[in-house]
């Protein structure tokens, strides 16, 4: 039985790495007011820190390790202040080893604070947005950075929406049945491996990888490139993970559910994800199943669970019967003609 990968998590970035990122990724426009070490400083939590009190001088609870956003009121208290205390103000943080400093709302610091900064190594960037709006990207920014991550061996496809991970053991045919599902107009999202990283609260994204993405190893057959055979609109390059499909062949000694009464869960970096326990055997539309699978699962996220429902027209059925004169009822009560 194969062994599952251990989970891992980036330690650190660099800030050089972070600021490219963010601009790549995000669109944000930064200025580089000193890069200072900015290739070898580093980044280590997705929390931010705005430097009030330290500049004012008091240092007890300083969080020197995250990165330091000057706003409006920082960078005014700074500009109030004559220069001899703005520098030594200015000196409280350059005294640890901060990551860097970012100036919001177009704040700029002033050419001293600059050379102090450059003599400390330490980066400093300016930026137009507002200081919410810059802290909120660049946290979520850092927390994707940061967020624990896995390699998981199955097939990740949405199928009306929902992002469903089949998995089971090697030859079981999950490349197969996600082939299936994509031919029906489905979208592949990864094969063979899966990366999933865990988000905030029961939040698991999972996407590709860059060497294999949207390729699919089809035992004897080969190597089928989705997005070139079957186009853009294919496949996608991440998606929320919300079912877990375990494809297994039939075993006969195993009892399993009938009513879908028991909700049976799996574990992916913390987060229970819904689990279905699906059997192979011969003749058995496997991809027809992972579509009502995705649909029951919509179905029971809007308020309806067919389980819940079937269960309560039996209790009102036996209640029913255990009344005199009960009539025991049919499914259609008169067939109006109607002899189709």
């Amino acid at each position: 039985m194969a062994r599952t990968p251990k989970p891992f998590k980036k330690e650190s970035i660099s800030v050089a790495f972070a600021i490219e990122q963010i601009q790549k990724s995000v669109g944000l426009s930064i200025k580089a007011l000193n890069t200072g070490d900015a290739d070898t400083r580093l980044i280590t939590e997705s929390n931010l820190h705005r430097p009030g009190m330290a500049l004012a001088g008091y240092l007890d609870l300083f969080t020197h390790q995250r990165v330091q956003v000057l706003g409006n009121t920082e960078c005014r208290f700074l500009a109030d202040l004559d220069e001899e205390a703005r520098i030594k103000a200015f000196n409280n943080i350059l005294k640890f080893p901060i990551p860097c400093i970012v100036s919001t709302e177009g704040n700029v610091l002033d050419d001293t604070l600059l050379a102090k900064a450059t003599n400390a190594g330490v980066p400093i960037y300016s930026t137009e947005e507002p200081s919410t709006r810059f802290m909120y990207i660049l946290r979520d920014f850092l927390e994707d950075q940061f967020a624990p991550q896995q390699s998981l061996h199955g097939s990740l496809v949405d199928v009306y929406g929902i992002g469903l991970l089949i998995i089971g053991p090697a030859g079981i045919g999950k490349s197969e049945v996600a082939l299936d599902l994509v031919e029906r107009g489905h979208r592949l999202v990864a094969d063979d491996v899966v990366m999933a990283t865990r988000k905030e609260g029961q939040v698991l994204m999972g996407s590709g990888t860059d060497l294999v993405q949207h390729f699919m190893e089809i035992r004897g057959l080969g190597l089928v490139d989705v997005r070139a055979m079957f186009g853009i609109r294919a496949i996608r390059f991440q998606k929320r993970i919300e079912v877990v499909v375990n494809l297994h062949p039939w075993d006969p000694d195993e009892e399993y559910t009938r009513l879908g009464m028991a909700d049976e869960t799996y574990d992916i970096l913390g987060a229970k994800l819904p689990l279905v326990m699906l059997p192979i055997t011969p003749g058995k539309n496997v991809t027809v199943l992972c579509e009502v699978i995705a649909m029951n699962h919509l179905l029971r996220h809007y308020g309806y669970d067919p389980a819940e429902v079937f269960a309560e027209r039996l209790a009102e059925r036996i209640r029913k019967k255990g009344m005199a004169g009960a009539d025991p009822g049919r499914g259609i009560e008169y067939f109006e003609h109607d002899y189709e």
